[in-house]
């Protein structure tokens, strides 16, 4: 049964993918040039054949400008209930309408509302790491400082 439900939550990823990347008017293979991912291992995530890396995952968002974290939660690696703010945060930052004094207008709003901290992308990056290799201590995850 949680073989079966692994294998909609990659379908559905793929199926988002290829949205994302037809709204960017993107190719596979331009996906591929900005991502360093491989069109066929690219193709094989797009048909639910795959489940990527949250490594792979923070390329293809990055490629595509959208939030990693909300590819991370339509993979099943995040809990979407505990990430929420995360998706409201990175939607503010990546909206190129706003200048960098209104972005911070905005999220420090949102965080007096909210009540939260603000998260950081090194925080992001140690659970989605650390729900990828469950066992593993966090040194052994956390990723080095030149890498973050």
């Amino acid at each position: 049964m949680a073989k079966l439900s692994m294998h909609r939550t990659v379908e559905g990823l793929g199926e988002y993918l290829r949205e994302q990347r037809g709204q960017a008017q993107m190719s596979l293979r331009q996906l591929s040039e900005l991502t360093d991912v491989s069109n066929p291992y690219l193709s094989q995530i797009e048909r639910g054949l795959r489940r990527p890396s949250a490594e792979v995952l923070q390329q293809i968002a990055k490629a595509l400008r959208i939030s990693a974290e909300s590819l991370y939660v339509r993979a099943g690696i995040l809990d979407a209930d505990e990430h929420g703010a995360r998706m409201v945060e990175d939607a503010i930052a990546l909206d190129p309408r706003l200048t960098e004094r209104q972005k911070s207008a905005l999220l420090d709003i949102y965080r007096s509302f909210v009540g939260i901290d603000e998260a950081t992308d090194s925080e992001l990056v140690t659970t989605v790491t650390a729900a990828n290799h469950p066992g593993a201590s966090p040194q052994e995850t956390a990723p080095s400082e030149e890498n973050a």
